[in-house]
């Protein structure tokens, strides 16, 4: 899917700063008929083999493992179900790959244990569109992530990859108290805050994050997300070895760009009319490479080493996953 726009950007942005070894700690690998997913250019199923191939266009020859997530949607029937047996499936016999397990927030706690162990998977994922709240963008983190299942997660020493809601994230008096109660209450469940704690406005993690110093057991990944200054509000108040690359495949694949604007932010795709400027059309790369290089421009405000780059490529995610 690469267009020569996106081979001469990485080129000239990334080739140099992009380590050798890359673990993508959030991708998503996905049949058509339990996701509901169909992006062009894309197969109707995208299993590991798949994935490998497409992630190339980001990163060459540097993937070393990589969290899968299965993804569904409450209107498709039994889709967790088979969403969960694909991805138990594509990572079977690969030491490197692992797997979350996506629950509904009325599973059985009992049976999620039973479920996760009998396929051989590693964490949790939830959605806030399983919640009964209405509009669920504003759901509470126990609407779509129940304690009862968290505690599971504690007794097994799992991950659990949040995609918190609410108009303002992880600034949000509900999601702090939740993170800092599940965390606190659970330190052998791992908690990985998703696309660098929701944060594709970043004034809301320079107000949240200095409010969830001191968890152990709290993680971010960078999936998708286009701002620097998320990136680096999570290393200055958090240290980078709690930060972890995620490309959030298949989004990565989309083209354009996530952009924080008044208190929120938009996404810029290429249906948007801004591409077209009086100066000339500008062709849009990959959400992929943006993503990328405002990860560079995070480590390079930071002043971070090429050792600390490297951690959050690959060495913060094997140290979590035991590679």
């Amino acid at each position: 899917m690469a267009s020569d726009e996106d081979i001469e950007f990485f080129s000239r942005e990334l080739e140099s700063f992009i380590p050798d070894r890359v673990f993508d700690a959030h991708a998503h690998i996905y049949q058509r008929d339990h996701s509901g997913w169909s992006f062009e250019g894309m197969p109707e199923e995208v299993g590991l083999a798949e994935y490998q191939s497409f992630i190339e266009d980001l990163h060459p020859g540097r993937l070393a493992g990589a969290l899968l997530i299965p993804y569904t949607q409450p209107t498709i029937a039994d889709g967790t179900a088979r969403a969960n047996q694909f991805v138990s499936q594509q990572i079977g016999g690969h030491a490197s790959y692992f797997g979350d397990f996506f629950i509904s927030p009325d599973d059985d706690p009992e049976w999620v244990r039973q479920e996760v162990l009998r396929l051989g998977l590693h964490g949790i994922k939830c959605y806030h569109t399983f919640s009964e709240t209405k509009p669920t963008w504003e759901a509470d983190i126990p609407d779509y992530l129940p304690e009862s299942i968290v505690k599971v997660a504690h007794e097994e020493g799992l991950v659990i990859t949040l995609h918190m809601v609410k108009s303002r994230g992880v600034a949000d008096p509900s999601n702090l108290h939740w993170i800092r109660h599940y965390c606190q209450s659970y330190p052998d469940m791992k908690l990985i805050l998703a696309h660098s704690a929701r944060g594709f406005q970043p004034a809301h993690n320079l107000e949240g994050l200095p409010q969830l110093t001191g968890l152990d057991n709290l993680y971010f990944d960078t999936s998708a997300n286009c701002e620097p200054m998320a990136h680096q509000a999570i290393i200055r108040h958090l240290g980078h070895e709690k930060l972890m690359y995620g490309s959030d495949f298949p989004i990565s694949h989309l083209r354009g760009r996530s952009l924080a604007v008044a208190d929120s932010f938009v996404w810029l795709h290429e249906g948007n009319a801004v591409w077209d400027t009086a100066f000339g059309k500008i062709p849009a790369v990959l959400v992929g490479l943006e993503h990328l290089r405002s990860l560079k421009w995070a480590c390079w405000s930071e002043r971070l080493s090429d050792s600390a780059v490297e951690d959050i490529f690959y060495n913060n995610a094997a140290k979590l996953f035991g590679l």
